[in-house]
C-alpha cells in the first residue's frame, strides 16, 4: 500500500504543505501519524486532492466540499452526482444574477454614452447638459458582487484562516500577474482600507467584467484573497483584502504602479 509523507504528497500533487495541513484541519484530507508524529497520507490522497481542487474551481465552499467527500467515500458515483447537481444549480443562479446586474449597468452606461454623444450645449455645463446623469441607475445603491468562495459564510471570514500559499505553475502565475498589472494601471486611485486596498476605476462595464473574471481566477489558487466589486453609475471599485501575512503579495499585485 502506497503512503506519502507530507513533503512527498506536496511534491506529487503540487499542493504546498501548508495547504495540505489546512485541508487536514478542515476535515478534507485525513492523515495518520507515525510513532514519531509525522503525517502520513494514504494512496488515495492525490485523487482526493484532485477532487478538492476541481470542486474549488466550481466555487464550492469548504463545507460543501467536505460533504461531497463524505458522499464520495461511500463509493457510489451516482450519489456524488445527485448531491453536486443542486450545488451547481445554485452557482448557476448566482452567476446569472451577477451577469444580469452587469448587463443592467452596461445598458445604463450605454444610455449615458448616447446622451453625451449628442451636440453639446453652448457655454458652461448646466442641469440639462447631460454631464449630470438624472436617469435612475439599475440600483440606487452600489451593487456588491462577492467574488470570494467564502461568500457563503455569514458569521465568519474563513479567508483569514486560509494558508498564504498559491498553487499555480510558474507560467500561469506570471501570466495572471501581468494581467493584474495591466488592469491595476487603469485605476484612478488607490486607497488603504482595513486589511487591504480599494482600487477605483472609471465606470466601464467591460472593465468590470475583466476584473470579475480575473478575481475569480485568482481565487482558484490563492483563496486567502477576498474580493468585492462595487458598481455605481459613476464609478467602479474593487476591494481586495488579505491576511496580514500576505501584505507583501497584496501590495505587489494591487499596489499603485511605480
Amino acid at each position: 500500500m502506497t503512503s506519502y509523507r507530507i513533503s512527498q504528497l506536496a511534491q506529487r500533487s503540487g499542493v504546498p504543505a501548508t495547504t495540505l495541513r489546512f485541508y487536514e484541519d478542515s476535515g478534507l484530507l485525513p492523515a495518520d501519524r507515525t510513532p514519531s508524529g509525522y503525517r502520513v497520507y494514504g494512496e488515495d490522497a492525490v485523487e482526493r486532492l484532485a477532487f478538492i481542487f476541481s470542486a474549488k474551481l466550481l466555487g464550492l465552499a469548504l463545507d460543501e466540499i467536505r460533504e461531497l467527500l463524505a458522499v464520495r467515500e461511500e463509493g457510489v458515483c451516482a450519489s456524488v452526482r445527485a448531491r453536486m447537481l443542486p450545488l451547481i444549480r445554485g452557482r448557476i443562479a448566482e452567476t446569472d444574477g451577477r451577469i444580469a446586474e452587469l448587463r443592467a449597468f452596461s445598458a445604463h452606461l450605454a444610455r449615458v454614452h448616447a446622451d453625451l454623444s449628442g451636440p453639446a450645449p453652448t457655454g458652461a455645463c448646466g442641469p440639462d447638459c447631460g454631464c449630470t446623469t438624472t436617469s435612475p441607475a439599475p440600483a440606487a445603491e452600489p451593487v456588491p458582487i462577492e467574488l470570494s468562495p467564502t461568500r457563503f459564510s455569514m458569521d465568519t471570514e474563513p479567508w483569514r484562516e486560509v494558508p498564504v500559499a498559491c498553487t499555480p505553475g510558474g507560467a500561469e502565475l506570471g501570466e495572471r500577474t501581468a494581467h493584474w498589472q495591466q488592469l491595476v494601471a487603469k485605476a484612478t486611485s488607490h486607497e488603504e482600507i482595513t486589511d487591504g486596498l480599494r482600487l477605483s476605476f472609471p465606470a466601464d462595464a467591460e472593465l468590470a467584467g475583466d476584473l470579475a473574471k480575473l478575481a475569480a481566477a485568482e481565487q482558484g489558487c490563492c483563496a486567502f484573497f477576498d474580493f468585492t466589486l462595487h458598481l455605481t453609475p459613476t464609478a467602479l471599485q474593487l476591494d481586495v483584502r488579505a491576511p496580514e501575512s500576505a501584505a507583501g503579495m497584496l501590495d505587489d499585485l494591487f499596489g499603485a504602479p511605480a
